[in-house]
């Protein structure tokens, strides 16, 4: 206990100090007076700034403090006011981050956008547009992003008229491409030609349609359309309780089989609002499932992958789905469930291992002793394939720069050759107590990107092998799976936190404003697909049809988390 009060000092004093140098930074880019007052959530020092400076304040932060990161930005409305959070922070150093607020009136809800400064914004922004009506000055194309152009009202704004009725009449539902600004490849006299891709076609991985434009078979511009299975989430979490009736969701969000890692997230944010502290088995629990749902996830991805770029079904696909059969198999002994988990609960896990003990761990690491011969197959098979290589190398190119504009984290962007993973850069569970690496290919290309997922299912094996260890050897009285939790969990009001994990698709983020009772005033999901494919048009545009394809695949986007 003596090493934990200078710890905590420690980050509030970095709090604090990366709060005073943001104030100097605005005031040396002559923005004396932007900001109108501060705040912290949870342990991120957060500035509220004018609705008229937001451009300049942001790119101040991030040319002038190197917080090149914005890592989501959350709408959301209070009894006398509406605000947009941007949610900042460093890819050299995710512990350093800053939260900068824009309280705007309620009978006038509009801010400057921020997304001259962070291109990723721009889709943020437009959420909070569609969903909470607020508007952004000189935001390149606001529109709405998950619900149709046709949607009466914005369902999270407290004015919304739920018995309004949605029926329009079928002229207002009439769209062109040609109503979306033109982009910068639509110039020059060129006959191009609209195509739809999707939503109802397997090479988008879900319900997503591509509103592409092409010259010949070249990809002039390619815009996804999204919100296709959008179910507000958010209002969903907001309408449960805290304890019990929130945990089921996230699994939804990655029905690729990751879904364990969704759920760590909402157990941070809401252990971190309500102060619980997860004894040291239960995270090695939550530690060994999650990187086993990682497993899941990335198995799926390799092998969907084979099946988009070289038709390969009978071969890599199925061997992929083989070996995330093993997996399932685990994970249903362990959690009841073969997809849809509901394993953690807050301040820990909802029971131990499977029993007998013993003959359990054994068949993990039976498993584990499988997993380099697999992989070495799905490089023989993939990466070592001449028609892959042709397919994937030099193709669906993102420079790390343009990746960090667009928020891309996770694999999409460590193939990029960002060194950025949140369970090392920020840890939590028991990662910082393993030995493993992180993976990075500096490709920039969807060969990359392959490369990338491949060695990360040899270093999720790496932690469930040293996890298993920890669990056979660990002392029986001491395996407490939950901590003593409260039936009925009240953070105080107004109390805020936002906290990330290190999910199969990259940075996923929660966060939570408590009202002062058992169920959410504000709950956001920040899903690194809905970062990473708001890249897609950098990655397409110039390439050819079949390298569009390509370039999707790569970036393994689940449509359940990208419209939540």
């Amino acid at each position: 206990m003596s090493q934990q009060v200078p710890a905590t000092e420690t980050v509030a004093d970095d709090a604090d100090s990366l709060a005073a140098d943001a104030r100097r930074t605005i005031a040396d880019a002559g923005l004396r007076g932007a900001v109108v007052g501060s705040r912290e959530i949870g342990d991120i020092p957060t500035l509220e700034i004018r609705a008229d400076a937001v451009s300049a304040v942001l790119d101040a932060l991030r040319t002038g403090l190197a917080l090149d990161h914005c890592s989501s930005v959350v709408g959301q409305e209070y009894d006398t006011h509406a605000e947009s959070v941007y949610l900042l922070r460093s890819y050299d150093d995710p512990t350093r981050a800053l939260g900068v607020a824009v309280p705007v009136p309620l009978e006038q809800k509009r801010s400057q956008s921020g997304a001259d400064a962070y291109r990723t914004a721009a889709w943020h922004e437009r959420e909070a547009y569609d969903l909470m009506g607020i508007e952004y000055d000189e935001h390149p194309d606001l529109r709405r992003i998950l619900l149709p152009e046709t949607w009466q009202g914005h369902p999270l704004s407290r004015a919304y008229d739920q018995d309004r009725p949605q029926i329009v009449p079928f002229r207002e539902n009439e769209q062109s491409p040609t109503d979306r600004p033109a982009s910068a490849g639509d110039a020059g006299g060129t006959d191009t030609m609209f195509l739809n891709i999707g939503p109802h076609h397997p090479a988008t991985h879900g319900v997503m349609h591509l509103e592409a434009t092409l010259d010949g078979e070249q990809v002039v511009d390619v815009e996804p359309d999204i919100g296709y299975i959008h179910r507000c989430e958010e209002q969903m979490c907001e309408s449960g309780t805290y304890r019990h009736q929130i945990m089921p969701y996230p699994d939804r969000w990655d029905w690729s089989g990751a879904g364990l890692c969704n759920e760590w997230s909402y157990a941070r944010a809401a252990e971190s609002l309500a102060d619980i502290e997860v004894p040291e088995y239960a995270q090695v629990l939550r530690t060994f499932t999650a990187e086993l749902s990682r497993m899941l996830g990335h198995f799926l991805a390799v092998g969907a992958y084979a099946l988009d770029v070289i038709g390969d079904f009978t071969a890599t696909f199925m061997y992929a789905i083989q070996a995330r059969e093993r997996v399932q198999d685990i994970l249903e002994d362990i959690t009841g469930q073969r997809l849809m988990f509901n394993y953690f609960r807050l301040g820990g896990v909802v029971w131990d291992l499977p029993e007998p003990r013993e003959e359990f761990l054994e068949s993990v690491r039976t498993f584990l002793a499988e997993v380099p011969e697999r992989v070495q197959e799905f490089h023989d098979l993939l990466t070592a394939n001449e028609i892959l290589q042709m397919r994937t190398v030099d193709t669906g190119h993102l420079d790390p720069e343009t990746a960090k504009q667009y928020g891309c984290t996770g694999p999409v962007a460590r193939g990029s050759g960002i060194d950025y993973d949140i369970r090392r850069d920020d840890p939590y569970g028991y990662y910082d107590e393993l030995d493993w690496e992180v993976p990075v290919e500096d490709g920039c290309d969807n060969y990359a990107r392959l490369l990338v997922r491949l060695r990360e299912l040899e270093e999720s094996a790496k932690i469930v092998d040293q996890c298993t260890d920890l669990l056979e050897s660990w002392p029986d009285a001491d395996r407490t799976i939950q901590a003593s939790v409260p039936r009925t969990i009240k953070p105080p009001e107004g109390a805020e936190v936002y906290e990330t994990v290190e999910a199969a698709k990259g940075e996923l983020g929660i966060y939570i404003r408590s009202d002062g009772t058992q169920q959410p005033g504000r709950f956001n999901i920040r899903g690194p697909s809905f970062s990473n494919l708001q890249a897609l048009p950098e990655m397409a545009n110039g390439g050819m049809v079949p390298d569009l394809i390509a370039t999707l695949g790569s970036l393994d986007t689940i449509m359940g988390e990208v419209d939540r």
